[in-house]
C-alpha cells in the first residue's frame, strides 16, 4: 500500500546571520584599522611639531644665555655711572656756590622766600630729610612761613657774619637758623640770643634776634 504525505514539508531555512556577522566583523576591523592609521598619522605629526617647538625653545634659551653673558656687569656699570653723575653734580653745585657778597644775599633771599630751600649738598639733604641717615636735630619745617621773619642788619667781618632781625616768635628764629646751618654758604650757625620787644609806632610785639656764624669762603 502506497502512502502519500499530503502535508507540506518544512524547508530548512538557511542562516542569514552568518554572512551578516562576517560583514560586521569586517566593518569593525576596517574601522579599527582606519582609527589606528589616523592615530599614527596625527600622533606622528604632533610629535614632530613638539620636537620643532622644543628645538626652537632650546635655541631661544641659548640666545638668552648668550645675551645675559654679554650684559654681565651692566647693572653695576649703570649704578657706577649714576653715582659719578651725582658726585659731579654736587661738585659742580659747590663750585658755583663760591661765596661772594652777591651770592650770600641771594641765598638769604631764597631762604626767606616761601617754598624755597637753601642750597645744600646731597649729604645735607639726607640729614635734613626723613629717610635713613637723617638727623632730627637738623630737620626743618617744610611748610614754615618765612614772612614771619625780617632782617634788619647783616655784617661780614673777615668771614664771620652777624645777622640781626625780628620774628613773630622764637620758633621762627629756630627755623631760620636751621636753614642757614643747612646751606653750603654758612658754617657754625648759632642763635646768639634774643628778646621780646614792642614796636612803638605800631605797638606790635615781636622777637628781636641775633644769629652768628661763618661764611664758607
Amino acid at each position: 500500500m502506497i502512502k502519500i504525505n499530503l502535508l507540506p514539508q518544512r524547508r530548512v531555512k538557511r542562516s542569514a546571520s552568518a554572512p551578516s556577522a562576517r560583514a560586521a566583523l569586517l566593518g569593525a576591523g576596517a574601522l579599527a584599522a582606519a582609527g589606528v592609521l589616523v592615530f599614527v598619522t596625527v600622533d606622528r605629526s604632533k610629535r614632530e611639531e613638539l620636537k620643532r617647538i622644543d628645538a626652537s625653545n632650546e635655541d631661544l634659551r641659548l640666545q638668552i644665555a648668550r645675551q645675559n653673558k654679554d650684559l654681565q656687569g651692566y647693572n653695576e656699570m649703570v649704578a657706577a655711572k649714576k653715582t659719578a653723575e651725582t658726585r659731579a653734580s654736587a661738585i659742580e653745585r659747590l663750585i658755583h656756590a663760591k661765596v661772594v657778597p652777591a651770592h650770600v644775599l641771594h641765598e638769604l633771599g631764597e631762604i626767606l622766600t616761601t617754598n624755597r630751600l637753601p642750597t645744600m649738598t646731597d649729604e645735607m639733604t639726607r640729614r635734613v630729610g626723613t629717610g635713613q641717615g637723617s638727623d632730627p636735630n637738623r630737620r626743618f619745617q617744610l611748610d614754615w612761613d618765612p614772612s614771619h621773619v625780617w632782617m634788619s642788619a647783616f655784617t661780614d667781618t673777615a668771614g664771620v657774619f652777624l645777622l640781626e632781625g625780628g620774628a613773630q616768635s622764637e620758633s621762627d628764629v629756630t627755623q631760620l637758623s636751621k636753614r642757614l646751618a643747612a646751606s653750603v654758604y654758612f658754617i657754625d650757625v648759632t642763635p646768639a640770643g634774643g628778646e621780646r620787644m614792642t614796636d612803638l609806632p605800631t605797638g606790635m610785639n615781636y622777637y628781636h634776634f641775633t644769629i652768628t656764624g661763618k661764611l664758607a669762603y
